[in-house]
């Protein structure tokens, strides 16, 4: 539940209007991962969101900015609890392009996904399990580090 209470944490934090200014959190996301040269929150940023949420609790992270990169972290799960990841194909499953999200909970056709970058803000957004642009890939549980 680490996970889902830090990115509950910044529930409502959304990008700025227009290309004047930019969200300071959301650049902070960024900066956090080691990629600085993220000047804009126009950039895709929900895996950077998952990336942060995870770093910030001490659990395993992919460091990656796709969020099919997701799919080789963690370990893959097929019944998901609150705060597992849930990984979606966009525009067609073999597009490189993806969505990730904290899982809340589903129903037999949609996933409820905590995360970043979901109409532009951090927030709870249903997605279908498969669509025309959009479809569940998995559901992945994430590693807690060993502490040293």
């Amino acid at each position: 539940m680490k996970l889902i209470e830090k990115a509950l944490s910044q529930y409502g934090i959304e990008e700025m209007a227009g290309r004047e200014e930019n969200s300071p959190q959301i650049l902070e996301y960024f900066a956090d991962l080691d990629y600085p040269w993220v000047k804009t929150d126009e950039t895709s940023w929900c895996s950077a969101f998952v990336n942060w949420v995870a770093q910030q609790c001490g659990y395993e992270f992919s460091g990656k900015l796709d969020a099919r990169s997701w799919l080789n972290y963690g370990d893959e799960v097929y019944i998901p609890a609150v705060g597992d990841l849930a990984i979606f194909w966009r525009i067609a499953r073999d597009d490189w392009r993806g969505h990730v999200g904290f899982f809340v909970r589903e129903t037999e056709d949609t996933v409820f996904v905590l995360g970043g970058n979901q109409d532009n803000k951090v927030c709870v957004k249903e997605y279908p399990k498969e669509g025309r642009r959009i479809g569940l890939i998995g559901y992945r549980r994430l590693r807690k580090l060993r502490e040293k």
